[in-house]
């Protein structure tokens, strides 16, 4: 396949270029329709995706049931704000709590709003009901984290690039090394009010921790009254092979933070579930969203929901996630390190002395895959989990091929 940047291609780049904060860098090619796993661009190429928008389009592009149901909706109410109740979002805050097992959930937007969420709920629960002095919550995060990018966020991530220029940071996070059960002990203390984590780091480049080390945590969170917050917007609902990452070490988080995939890759959709013991000290004025719980966002929840739910989602990222990543292992590239993931959340190593992993994901682009690098080295392999093998067989000969040349 030609270089993208042909065609009718170039004056949208140069438009983006022009008018947009240079915040991305993103592959120079330009989409304009999309279909289960494929998408095309603006010349007619088709390309399969394997990046399903950092997991948010776990049921592929324009899902009928996803779409029917914001079509539906959008047609009779999208908005009331929560100064008013409305008919959809009881029955989805009901669906994804009887779901996940929690009794409460919090709608919210984005997947940051829903980590900011979380920061405050387990704070105001430290002092009212833990009993921290005040000004002295603690909440201990990972190194390599990725939580989003408010300014709250940034603050207590590890890398600098995400840091420099954007102080002063909200003081009240620890960092511990991810994966690193002692020094996560060594760092509790009286005033940890929570424990923040991914089950795996998605941004970090598809990090996988040790085996027992989230359940090992979890004991130690249980020992000291400290909430164990699983950040699982793109680790859930299916992504990993079960419908929470946490599963894997049958580890229940006190609070959960879902995003991404809920929105079914059509509106922006995130909740923070949670038991009564937690989201009780949430009182009117405390939190809250003019869009958050919105009828629209809540009807396209529901469906989403439904279709990770009645097509297994779930058990077809555990089945075709092993087999991917035995097929990429076995290629044996000279510049691949190792291969590491969960499920459909694959990460390919590439070595130092092979170079960064971005020219690889332009050759991908070049023989139709669209894949994205991920913290310099990894090249992420993340289709959506309605993927047929047949698809992904059918692709492995080009990857083998750019991960040789």
């Amino acid at each position: 396949m030609s270089d993208s940047s042909g065609g009718r291609t170039g004056p949208f780049l140069q438009e983006a270029d022009r008018y947009s904060a240079h915040n991305y860098k993103p592959l120079p090619v330009v989409l304009d329709r999309g279909e289960g796993v494929w998408v095309w661009d603006v010349d007619g190429r088709r390309y399969l995706d394997m990046l399903a928008a950092y997991s948010a389009l776990n049921q592929g592009h324009l899902h009928p049931t996803i779409i029917n149901a914001a079509r539906e909706q959008m047609e009779r109410l999208t908005l009331t704000s929560r100064a008013f109740h409305n008919d959809q979002m009881g029955p989805f805050l009901r669906e994804l709590c009887d779901a996940m097992g929690y009794e409460k959930a919090l709608p919210m937007n984005t997947g940051a709003e829903a980590v900011e969420t979380a920061i405050k709920l387990v704070r105001k629960w430290g002092y009212e009901v833990k009993g921290v002095p005040d000004g002295k919550a603690e909440i201990i995060v990972c190194d390599g984290n990725f939580h989003g990018r408010t300014t709250t966020i940034v603050g207590f991530s590890s890398e600098e690039e995400y840091r420099e220029g954007f102080g002063p940071f909200t003081p009240g996070f620890r960092r511990v090394p991810y994966g690193d059960v002692e020094a996560f002990r060594e760092a509790v203390s009286p005033n940890t009010v929570g424990f923040l984590m991914e089950p795996i780091q998605g941004e970090g480049g598809v990090v996988v921790p040790p085996e027992g080390y989230l359940r090992e945590t979890r004991e130690i969170c249980s020992e000291h009254d400290v909430p164990f917050i699983a950040d699982e917007i793109q680790t859930g609902l299916g992504r990993t092979g079960r419908l929470l990452c946490s599963q894997w070490e049958e580890v229940r988080p006190d609070v959960v933070l879902l995003g991404k995939a809920l929105g079914g890759g059509v509106y922006p959709v995130s909740a923070v579930l949670a038991d009564d013991e937690y989201m009780q000290v949430f009182r009117p004025g405390d939190h809250g969203s003019t869009f958050g719980g919105n009828p629209l966002g809540a009807a396209v929840g529901r469906a989403a929901l439904q279709v990770v739910l009645d097509e297994d989602l779930s058990g077809r990222a555990a089945e075709l996630g092993n087999w991917l990543m035995d097929e990429l292992r076995g290629m044996k590239s000279p510049h691949v390190d190792h291969v590491r993931g969960k499920g459909l959340m694959v990460g390919v190593v590439i070595r130092e002395s092979s170079g960064p992993a971005r020219p690889f994901c332009e050759a991908l682009r070049d023989r139709g895959i669209l894949a994205k690098e991920t913290h310099r080295q990894v090249i992420r392999f993340a289709p959506p989990l309605v993927v047929e093998k047949s698809t992904l067989e059918e692709a492995l000969p080009d990857i083998a091929a750019v991960l040789s040349a």
